[in-house]
């Protein structure tokens, strides 16, 4: 495929290997940006087919620059491609008009898919993410399985405090933190603190 891309990605050593990666395809690299303000104005200027974007950049970040872009030159695709691994980042992405979500660790063949994917207008979201969390968020009912006090405790866990400090903290008994956790686990199909801070980050409960 003869593609027209630019690189929205603030780390120089990653649009380099980018770069060099599609060096062996029909592939056009038309420009890079290091920050979201200039990657909207590259795409008015130099009209690619795709961006490849980076969501943490500085002075605008990639799901703000989506949204700008595809408000000003809705046909340009945009597929995001970052480290976040987060259900909530995801749809912020999605809801902003990003055409797919992909995570860096991608090989080389899947990252091609994704971009004929995405140039074929399919939407594509990468392996790795929980595409039913990604459809919670957009539609808002993200966390509705658990209840606040489920949510509060299980906020707790993941920054790492132990049954007697979230009881403290909670002003409750250390035997209802106890059962809180446990519930937690049944509902959630996790086994351990750590499966429970995953979960928590991942689904955009704690920063």
């Amino acid at each position: 495929m003869s593609v027209r891309l630019l690189i929205a990605e603030d780390q120089q050593l990653i649009r380099q290997g980018l770069i060099a990666l599609f060096r062996a395809e029909d592939v056009e690299i038309v420009g890079e940006a290091e920050d979201g303000v200039a990657a909207i104005d590259m795409v008015s200027r130099l009209h690619p087919d795709l961006v490849l974007m980076d969501i943490s950049m500085p002075v605008l970040d990639g799901v703000e620059a989506t949204r700008r872009i595809k408000r000003n030159s809705p046909s340009v695709r945009v597929l995001v491609l970052t480290v976040a691994n987060c259900e909530r980042r995801v749809a912020e992405a999605l809801a902003a008009g990003a055409d797919g979500y992909a995570l860096k660790k991608l090989s080389h063949g899947e990252l091609m898919a994704a971009i004929g994917s995405v140039l074929s207008g399919r939407p594509y979201l990468g392996p790795g993410l929980d595409q039913q969390a990604v459809r919670e968020h957009l539609d808002g009912t993200a966390g509705t399985l658990l209840t606040n006090r489920e949510q509060e405790v299980l906020r707790m866990i993941a920054s790492g405090l132990k049954n007697k400090e979230i009881a403290e903290a909670l002003r409750i008994s250390l035997k209802t933190v106890e059962t809180h956790r446990t519930k937690l686990m049944r509902k959630l199909n996790l086994h351990n603190s750590a499966e429970l801070a995953a979960y928590a980050i991942r689904r955009g409960l704690i920063d």
